[in-house]
């Protein structure tokens, strides 16, 4: 090998390792400026964020003052004075009338009549104004009366009280 392929080798072996100490370096800062801007989506997807929170707080707090302008002019209420609390249930009895002659007694306790004074169940009608089909309010799975049941719940199925919705 001569002198001058030797020097050409190390030239080529030397333009070769500095075009890779550049691209390293490119590297480098692309990855730098990449992890920049991730950080500056992440800040404003963040500031996003508090904007819209600061807004919905902003338009409550409007909404609020308008309906306490509302109160103050249109309707006249006003926050209740310590004064206006009772301490207990005989305070508040103080309040109260006696009951008029004629009218009924208080109900004390709900309860449901058994046998022959049971009311009838009142007629079950779905929200479109159709009466619901008698069998399903009056006999349960193992043919037993509702009235009869010991259950405390009537359960119909929503597609047999509201029909057919396209009719």
């Amino acid at each position: 090998m001569t002198q001058q392929t030797r020097l050409r080798r190390i030239g080529w072996l030397a333009v070769l390792s500095l075009c890779t100490v550049f691209y390293l370096a490119l590297h480098l800062k692309v990855h730098a400026v990449q992890s920049e801007v991730v950080r500056s989506e992440r800040q404003i997807v963040a500031l996003e964020s508090e904007k819209s929170l600061l807004e919905t707080e902003f338009e409550t707090r409007a909404n609020q003052e308008q309906l306490a302008s509302w109160n103050r002019i249109d309707f006249g209420y006003a926050a209740p004075a310590a004064e206006q609390f009772v301490e207990n249930e005989r305070e508040l009895a103080k309040f109260g009338t006696p009951r008029a002659a004629g009218a009924p007694a208080p109900i004390l306790v709900a309860g449901i009549a058994q046998g022959d004074k049971a009311p009838p169940f009142a007629k079950f009608v779905s929200p479109l104004g159709r009466p619901v089909d008698a069998r399903l309010i009056n006999a349960d799975a193992r043919g037993n009366d509702v009235a009869e049941r010991n259950s405390a719940t009537i359960s119909i199925p929503l597609a047999a009280a509201i029909g057919n919705v396209r009719e």
